[in-house]
């Protein structure tokens, strides 16, 4: 039995008035019901007290001062499934004499794992995610709980009727409506624990290398702008022996065997032979792991690996080779895997960019000559995954 545990929820706020709910995690809500905003700027005049939630609408709509992609009622439905979700959750584990603390997702910080044997996650594919970042070291199992499933009903939507972006739950173990029967048998010892490759990224600037969090999923780097090229040169990385140099003569290489186009960086200390470059001129770099790899990967036109491998995947986007003289080699390279102990290399040759790690809430930024050093090679991640 797990004896200890930390429970991670996403985060929801509450208004100032106290009448209505914001999900933090929802991109659509960037007002509150109570005419504020995440930061508490008033962005629209609070309707009047005594009116129920369909009056308090329909006047801020005459007045042209209600959120134009808030769904209200549809909000406050994935709230209260959420809440119930988290409630249901904390009885079983007190009816398993379960030792526990509660963690909002914002407020997760790696003091709360310390002497814990087990992570619980409550929310969605995205909360699983964020949570996943501060396990870099792998040494403490995850389970993922979908608080708020998406029906059979609802993943073909013929009216706007029903809620079609609930969370897909793809790496929960559960969900809110059968956890009572699996969450039990998982806490006693049980359940399916697959190891899931992670992706390692170092960034090499001018003064400093700085390791990126694990990605579970995938990473994009790109322009920061979705409209703007992003230039690139993709290479593999090959180890060379460290030169033979006496003292103060550290810089010089020299004796280095040179590549094909006579490139040699190094990182962490090491020397590596760049090979086979490529320049690129496209809308930026997918690299994905098995687990990630039938989400955006295989949306962008990616293959859908297995998810016992420990390889990557690389995609470039919207490639420009027009006016390459070899448009079907070139063509060749745009997806390919990376096997296990081989290493990506990239030289950013655009003013700005931007590192995506799993989604848009982290990001790294890249500067014009920032080189990267991308493998397979970051502790594997324990999560907990469906059994049927």
């Amino acid at each position: 039995m797990h004896s200890s545990l930390s429970l991670i929820t996403r985060q929801h706020r509450r208004g100032k008035q106290g009448n209505s709910i914001i999900p933090f995690h929802n991109s659509d809500c960037e007002q509150g019901l109570d005419g504020n905003d995440h930061y508490g700027n008033q962005r629209f005049l609070p309707p009047p007290t005594g009116c129920n939630q369909t009056d308090r609408i329909r006047r801020l709509r005459a007045r042209g001062q209600a959120p134009k992609a808030l769904r209200w009622k549809r909000l406050e439905s994935r709230y209260s499934a959420h809440q119930q979700c988290v409630n249901d959750l904390i009885d079983i584990l007190n009816r398993n004499e379960i030792q526990f603390s509660c963690v909002n997702r914002v407020e997760l910080d790696r003091q709360h794992l310390s002497d814990v044997d087990l992570v619980i996650v409550v929310g969605g594919d995205g909360t699983v995610l964020s949570a996943a970042h501060f396990l870099d070291h792998g040494t403490i199992p995850l389970l993922g709980i979908n608080s708020d499933p998406s029906s059979e009903e609802e993943k073909i939507v013929k009216q706007k009727k029903r809620d079609e972006r609930r969370s897909h739950g793809a790496l929960c173990a559960c969900t809110a409506v059968n956890m009572k029967g699996k969450l039990p048998r998982i806490l006693h010892g049980g359940g399916k624990l697959s190891m899931r490759s992670r992706i390692q990224c170092i960034v090499k600037s001018t003064f400093s290398e700085t390791r990126l969090v694990p990605a579970l999923n995938d990473m994009l780097i790109a322009n920061p702008s979705p409209a703007a090229v992003s230039r690139f040169r993709m290479g593999w990385l090959n180890p060379v022996p460290h030169p033979q140099v006496g003292l103060g003569s550290m810089t010089d290489l020299t004796s280095v065997p040179r590549g094909r186009y006579g490139a040699v960086t190094r990182f962490g200390g090491k020397l590596y032979n760049i090979q086979n470059s490529l320049n690129c001129w496209s809308s930026g770099l997918w690299v994905s792991t098995a687990t990630g790899s039938s989400a955006a990967m295989a949306a962008a036109g990616g293959k859908v690996m297995d998810v016992s491998s420990n390889g990557l995947q690389y995609l470039i986007r919207e490639h420009m080779i027009e006016n390459a003289p070899n448009k079907e080699e070139v063509r060749g390279l745009n997806n390919g895997l990376l096997e296990e102990g081989e290493q990506l290399h990239l030289r950013w040759n655009s003013q700005k960019g931007t590192i995506f790690v799993d989604g848009s809430h982290l990001t790294h930024a890249l500067e014009l000559g920032d080189e990267l050093f991308i493998d397979a090679n970051a502790p594997p991640l324990a999560l907990f995954t469906q059994d049927n």
